[in-house]
This record gives structure tokens, sequence and C-alpha cells, in this order.
């Protein structure tokens, strides 16, 4: 399985997107300074929303669109509606 996931910012408030074959591993990558240099200054980081697929592409395909101007409006409505329900 390939993953499309989204971190929240606990520092920050910020979103983050990523991909990964190992989602456990990479969000304890994130928070333990690994993640990269624009993630480290961010930390501490709670996964907010992740997506599984079979093929990599398609979770890189996800994470690009996820990226985009119109990727942020339908991810924050996907976020929004999934509160909702809380």
């Amino acid at each position: 399985m390939f993953y499309t996931y989204i971190l929240y910012s606990v520092k920050t408030g910020i979103l983050y997107c990523g991909s990964s074959s190992d989602l456990k591993q990479r969000l304890k990558d994130h928070n333990d300074g690994r993640g990269g240099s624009y993630t480290k200054k961010h930390r501490p980081f709670k996964l907010l929303f992740y997506e599984a697929f079979l093929a990599e592409e398609d979770a890189l395909k996800q994470e690009k669109f996820y990226k985009s101007g119109y990727g942020r409006e339908v991810l924050h409505a996907k976020i929004i509606k999934s509160l909702e329900k809380v």
C-alpha cells in the first residue's frame, strides 16, 4: 500500500501533505526531525488525514493534486466535512 497523508502541526497550525509506503514510520520520522528541513521546524505533528492506494504513482499523483490551488480547496472541504462528523 501507498499513502497520501496530511499532517497538522501542533506548534504552528500548518498542514503538510506528503506520501509514503510506510505511514507510521513516516510520521515518526517527521516528529523526530528526519522528515526534511521544512517539517523539522514545525514539529510536533499529528496525522490528520490519509488515503491508501495500491500503486505508488497514484499516491504521488494525489499528493501533487493536494498541493495545487484547487487541490487545497478540495482537501480543506474534506477536512471540514470530517470534523463536522466529530
